[in-house]
């Protein structure tokens, strides 16, 4: 682009082209003309090669002239046409401005408008969505404050609980604190099943040995004892055993501990003309009696050889309830003689009530009679009362029966 005052001209502009090509035509002629000169010392013929070169040269110089003069016409005339053409396009801008403004102005207004009403509608279901999730957040807060209580409560329950694991598992590491344990079950399970008439706690025999329990069955069979202790620490060995060898030498030493307290049992409890032939070995887990009856069957044999049965908690209700049926027929037997006197004074009312019953029916039956005697009379005396209520007395004959007597007036 050139810049001629406030006229910008295009390098592809004819008149530019123009112009540049009479500019470079003079500067060759200078050229020539410089070349020329320096030459002019040399050759007279040049001289005169240069004057015609000169007139030449004159002559294009008035024909660039003349071509300067049309160039500048020509550049004012564009002038004058990109002048009016800017103002036209200035014009046009002008006004499509002013249009495009209008139409973004209200394009504005409808927007902002829009945007009002959709903040609106936006704002309002915010307000619908938060008092619904404040509805729910509340909800929800209640249902979590109960289900913490509710976690709360349980959590105590598991302290306590593990507390009383805790002491359960102190009870059971200590020998005399786990017998103790299994004669406060035993305690519990007889004096649910049984009258506490029927069996006594720690009785001491005649041999002087201590029964945890002697429940006082008639003869046969007589008192059984029920002993609550067990060798606990060997089947602990067993549990405890991790490979198979190991629990095999565990079960061959609980099986010869549980042995030697059947055949303690059957040396202590066992007292000819006391107790019954028969104990009861009472164990207070029902792991340790499946264990036994699983993987030792034999020495449970062998307690029902010495007389000695075991019995876990439910074996031992299931038990208990038995003697108890028995005690209940052993007691009807002793109150035989009292049952069978009280069925002869029933017996004796019931003739009584017999005898009573047959003179009130005589009596009712006779009343009965008399009530009858009394309708039929009154029945009688109705008809006779009817029949005076209708007797005419106007119509008797003045020869009638003599023995009418007339009716006469009064004072006649």
């Amino acid at each position: 682009m050139i810049q001629i005052g406030d006229q910008v001209f295009a390098f592809g502009d004819p008149l530019v082209i123009t112009a540049l090509v009479g500019a470079g035509v003079v500067l060759l002629i200078v050229v020539l003309l410089i070349t020329t000169v320096r030459r002019a010392g040399t050759s007279a013929a040049a001289v005169q090669y240069v004057a015609s070169q000169l007139g030449r040269l004159s002559m294009d110089v008035n024909v660039l002239g003349q071509g300067q003069n049309q160039l500048a016409g020509n550049i004012q005339t564009v002038s004058d046409a990109q002048a009016n053409a800017q103002v036209r396009v200035i014009q046009t801008m002008e006004a499509r401005l002013a249009q495009v403004q209008a139409q973004v102005a209200e394009r504005l207004a409808d927007n902002a408008l829009k945007s009002a009403r959709s903040m609106s509608d936006l704002q309002e279901r915010m307000k619908e969505t938060l008092s619904g999730n404040s509805e729910k957040t509340t909800k929800s807060l209640t249902q979590l404050q109960e289900r913490l209580a509710t976690i709360d409560r349980a959590q105590t329950n598991i302290e306590k609980l593990s507390g009383d694991v805790l002491s359960l598992q102190d009870i059971l590491s200590n020998k005399q604190r786990r017998g103790m344990f299994g004669e406060i079950q035993l305690t519990d399970i007889v004096s649910k099943a049984l009258p506490a008439e029927s069996y006594t706690l720690q009785a001491t025999l005649s041999n002087g040995k201590r029964a945890d329990c002697l429940v006082h069955l008639p003869n046969p069979p007589g008192p059984i004892v029920i002993d609550a202790k067990f060798p606990f620490e060997a089947y602990e060995a067993y549990a405890a055993a991790e490979s198979k060898d190991d629990q095999a030498v565990a079960l061959r030493a609980l099986g010869a501990a549980v042995r030697v307290h059947i055949k303690a049992i059957s040396e202590k409890y066992l007292i000819e003309g006391e107790t019954a032939d028969g104990a009861l070995m009472f164990l207070p887990s029902e792991a340790v009696y499946a264990e036994l009856h699983a993987r030792l069957p034999e020495v449970v044999r062998a307690g029902f050889d010495a007389r000695v049965w075991i019995v876990s908690p439910t074996t031992c209700m299931a038990t208990l309830n038995t003697m108890r049926a028995i005690l209940k027929d052993a007691r009807m037997r002793e109150q035989a003689g009292e049952i069978r006197k009280a069925l002869r004074l029933l017996h004796r009312d019931v003739e009584i009530i017999t005898e009573k019953a047959g003179k009130l029916e005589t009596h009712l039956r006779q009343a009965g009679e008399d009530v009858s005697g009394v309708l039929t009379a009154a029945t009688r005396a109705g008809k006779r009362a009817d029949r005076l209520d209708n007797f005419d007395f106007e119509e008797l004959a003045p020869d009638a029966d003599p023995k009418v007597v007339p009716i006469a007036p009064p004072g006649g």
